[in-house]
């Protein structure tokens, strides 16, 4: 069975940054420029973990995936999801985008946002089937070109009821 739970100062916390380097690695011959994964620490996942949140998907003996969640004025923010191969296809990934939707409406916010890369056109693919739509294109400080895609999803759940007409009943 598998678990989804916010890692806290228990959790092996090279184990989440080695399933992150791991799940991400394959990006290296494809994107420019490189993955922020390569800035990540132990100490920076940690850290994470205290002063923000990353939400792990746990089998008992290891972690399967993981999402960093950043929360901002406007959103709440997904970071390095990764889903290790043994455990794609069991909707994962799905899962970890549902706690995040939950975390967002406990904060009070109605949108989630991600950054993907440009190159990466299957990662697009699989967020916009988790209904995350394109906001943006941006570009790395340095680039002249767009080097990644603002994908954002709106949170029903959080949005006002539209009324459609107003009845006022005198007795």
């Amino acid at each position: 069975m598998i678990e989804i739970r916010q890692a806290g100062p228990g959790d092996d916390f090279a184990a989440i940054l080695a399933l992150v380097r791991d799940m991400f690695a394959y990006m290296e011959a494809r994107i420019d420029p490189p993955s922020s994964m390569h800035r990540m620490t132990v100490d920076s996942v940690r850290e994470h973990a205290a002063t923000q949140e990353i939400w792990t998907a746990f089998d008992g003996k290891e972690f399967a995936a993981c999402v960093f969640l950043t929360r901002k004025p406007e959103c709440l923010y997904l970071g390095k999801m990764a889903v290790s191969p043994s455990y794609r296809g069991k909707g994962l990934a799905r899962k970890l985008v549902g706690k995040a939707e939950t975390r967002a409406h406990d904060l009070g916010l109605d949108v989630l946002e991600l950054q993907v890369r440009i190159e990466l056109i299957e990662n697009r693919d699989t967020f916009r089937t988790l209904g995350f739509i394109k906001s943006a294109e941006t570009a790395h400080s340095g680039y002249d070109r767009p080097t990644g895609i603002t994908m954002r999803k709106k949170l029903r759940h959080l949005q006002q009821p539209k009324c459609l007409f107003n009845i006022d009943v005198t007795f």
